[in-house]
């Protein structure tokens, strides 16, 4: 999938964090020139998984596993009792594509019969997504009889090929529907399903409050049983990257159309050891990532966006800066003022406990300084200038024109000469930034730096 993911710590104060950078972009594959694809050249194996697909959607079982190997008795069991957690799930939509082979070594496979395959699914939950999510699958498949028959996703485990484990999966999955919500879990722990489906729909009418832009005003909640779980619905078979991070959200940022659906991930350990405010700060920070996803792109830096983030989740908490920014306080109470605003470095899953909360902290009371300044209406149009990697106001209308201007490729002419070749190197995110900055609240980067750094020591300093 590609996806905009955005965790967060499981302190009761602190915000998220991503593990990919808040918003990460995976481009779509272009190439020279035209290339057969993967399901032409093997077009029985596109049947195969069509088959396997529709007989998902008509709830036929004896259907999905006529693709599967009769031999591979383990991979089979598995593979019913897939079939039987899907039972309750609403789906509307289910298909596979054929993406590539080769996509991890199969040393032992005779030549012809054996393909190490990479096989997208994309599905939808009806009356929530709008668009399909896509799932990566590594699948080994055999010849027999004539016919390609699925034996096994685990082959490419070794070689880093572990796909994505959905929640039917792992087990028998529960449902739990909420006004604006719904809510997927493992069968084991009913009582917190039914709590984040309650806070989920306290978080979205928060949300739209706060943020004015459109959005579907529902999110998507999926619960596992465990962080290793969590791991696997993020396609990993590592959890330690997840400890300690009560959520992430994931879902393709920057695209309004077609766009693959969101869904808030929780770590139920983390989860557990939040507080009552920490949990409503969770949910209602992720499903701000939902409702922003569409105009959050690779320009907007991560301390607005994780910083926004926790704005919208605090607004109307009245919690004083000092209580909500502990790690920062103590920084500036023993002379460490910030000389910075956060960068994305900051933001990592292993960055560390204390340098983690000080980004987030730090990111907030940046949004939270926009806002009280320049007005919340100010900071909303600055988080979707950043995300545009605008540069000036137009002269018409005061609006700000597309830094995708300054970025026309090379003539057929040639190359760019010394004189215009500006033209043609997109400036840095910084420099968008500082131009974003500009075009909506009057000051540069650095100028901002500064106000920032002494808000900052002005919220937090108190004797």
């Amino acid at each position: 999938m590609s996806e905009q993911r955005a965790g967060r710590p499981s302190r009761a104060r602190a915000a998220c964090c991503a593990p990919l950078c808040g918003v990460v972009l995976l481009a779509p594959l272009t190439g020279c020139g035209p290339r057969t694809s993967s399901a032409a050249r093997f077009p029985d194996v596109q049947r195969m998984l069509d088959a396997r697909a529709r007989a998902v959607q008509h709830r036929d079982e004896a259907g999905f596993l006529a693709a599967v190997d009769p031999r591979a008795a383990a991979f089979r069991a598995r593979q019913r009792a897939t079939f039987g957690n899907l039972a309750g799930v609403p789906l509307t939509d289910w298909h596979y594509d054929l993406d590539s082979i080769g996509a991890f070594p199969l040393p032992d496979a005779p030549a012809g019969e054996r393909l190490a395959a990479k096989v997208r699914l994309r599905y939808r939950l009806k009356g929530y997504d709008s668009a399909p999510v896509n799932a990566v699958q590594y699948l080994t498949l055999t010849q027999r009889d004539g016919r390609w028959l699925i034996s096994s996703d685990t082959d490419g485990a070794g070689s880093g090929r572990v796909g994505t484990r959905q929640l039917w999966d792992q087990g028998p999955v529960r449902l739990v529907r909420g006004r604006h919500s719904l809510v997927l879990g493992g069968a084991g722990h009913p009582a917190r399903l039914k709590d984040l489906a309650r806070r989920a729909d306290q978080a979205v009418p928060a949300v739209s409050a706060a943020w004015k832009g459109e959005w579907a005003g529902k999110v998507v909640v999926e619960a596992p049983d465990s962080v290793e779980r969590m791991a696997q619905l993020m396609g990993s078979d590592d959890p330690s990257g997840y400890v300690g991070i009560a959520a992430v959200t994931t879902g393709e940022a920057g695209v309004r159309t077609a766009a693959p659906a969101d869904r808030v991930i929780i770590n139920p350990d983390a989860y557990e050891e939040l507080n009552d405010l920490g949990r409503r700060v969770v949910l209602t920070h992720e499903t701000t990532h939902v409702a922003t996803r569409t105009v959050t792109t690779a320009d907007t830096p991560l301390w607005l966006s994780e910083g926004f983030a926790d704005w919208v989740a605090y607004r109307g908490t009245r919690r004083r800066a000092t209580v909500a920014a502990p790690e920062l306080t103590r920084a500036v109470h023993n002379g460490d003022l910030p000389d910075r605003l956060p960068t994305d470095a900051d933001f990592g899953f292993r960055t560390g406990a204390d340098r983690l909360a000080k980004a987030y902290e730090g990111s907030w009371l940046a949004c939270r300084m926009i806002a009280g300044k320049w007005g919340e209406a100010k900071l909303l149009a600055f988080y979707r200038a950043a995300g545009q990697g605008l540069t000036k106001a137009s002269a018409a209308g005061g609006g700000a024109v597309p830094m995708e201007a300054a970025t026309r490729a090379p003539t057929p002419a040639g190359p760019a000469s010394p004189a215009t070749g500006a033209l043609h190197r997109k400036p840095a995110r910084a420099d968008r930034t500082d131009r974003a900055l500009r075009s909506q609240l009057g000051v540069g980067l650095a100028e901002f730096t500064r106000e920032w750094r002494a808000y900052v020591r002005k919220v937090l300093w108190s004797r």
